[in-house]
């Protein structure tokens, strides 16, 4: 009774693996087989040893999908992980907190900061300063933090609410014991179905910035930048936007059918565990 379920699981495990596999790939493994640079030759043509023509300043758009995803898929990644590292224990301490000033003044500066466009924000802060790709993750995961706290606070808050984390007090456990041990192990399904989202929505803010110029040079090797800057050619080479757009795509839908199977894994009787300390 076990094997369809799990044959079902694998099935959508491979599907993402299957749509993700090209541009993570590329983004590992590019810049170690592009080789040296070709040289530049006439701007938005095909052929001439350029199996993806070249783009708006001639150079090869093969070699430069090579070098251009790893900015990308770094960046959003880390400002993913950035922004979880922060949101997770202010939500947590927010939801577990039994003092409401303390509730107050961690998450009411948050709410000020959500009400404000998160790219309106990197471009007001891009404006006074200019932003690497260091910098560029940085302002993506500060617009980040406060939806994700959110998330997890109230995540946290009804998990706190259940008779199982009194107990744990009552048997005099510690506040990290019942945060990270009950409440963080009771989230995990729902900060999984938000990652998936989240991330994509940072590939999108970085894709963004990158294609404004933010964090990158404006002839950076950038799958971003090259859907901006060699879209002026689209209808005469359009390989030049259409495989780092492709690629971009591909990678956020991938992300999104793995998390997705990892929230379809077998778990029967799983509520009633949560629910003993």
């Amino acid at each position: 009774m076990t094997w369809p379920p799990r044959r079902r699981d694998a099935g959508r495990y491979a599907l993402g693996l299957a749509v993700i596999a090209a541009p993570l790939l590329l983004a590992a493994l590019g810049p170690l087989i592009a080789g040296d640079p070709s040289p530049r030759t006439a701007s938005f043509t095909l052929g001439d040893g350029h199996w993806a023509g070249t783009d708006f300043v001639g150079r090869d758009v093969w070699q430069q999908v090579l070098h251009g995803g790893r900015p990308v898929v770094v960046t959003a990644v880390a400002a993913t992980a950035l922004a979880y590292l922060v949101a997770l224990p202010v939500g947590l301490a927010g939801a577990l907190t039994h003092r409401r000033w303390l509730e107050e003044t961690l998450m009411r500066p948050l709410d000020v900061l959500l009400a404000v466009p998160s790219l309106l924000l990197i471009l007001l802060v891009a404006s006074a300063f200019t932003p690497g790709a260091a910098g560029l993750a940085l302002l993506v995961a500060l617009v980040n933090v406060p939806d994700a706290a959110r998330i997890v606070r109230a995540a946290a808050a009804q998990a706190a609410a259940r008779p199982a984390v009194e107990a744990l007090r009552l048997q005099g456990e510690s506040w990290w014991y019942t945060a990270v041990g009950y409440v963080g192990r009771s989230m995990v399904r729902t900060l999984a179905a938000d990652a998936g989202t989240r991330l994509t929505g940072v590939l999108y803010l970085v894709a963004t910035a990158a294609f404004l110029g933010v964090g990158v040079a404006p002839d950076a090797a950038d799958w971003a930048v090259m859907v901006d800057r060699n879209r002026t050619g689209l209808f005469v080479q359009p390989w030049a936007v259409v495989l780092p757009a492709l690629l971009v795509v591909a990678l956020t839908t991938g992300t999104n059918l793995l998390f997705d199977a990892a929230l379809h894994e077998p778990g029967k009787g799983r509520g009633k565990r949560e629910e003993r300390p």
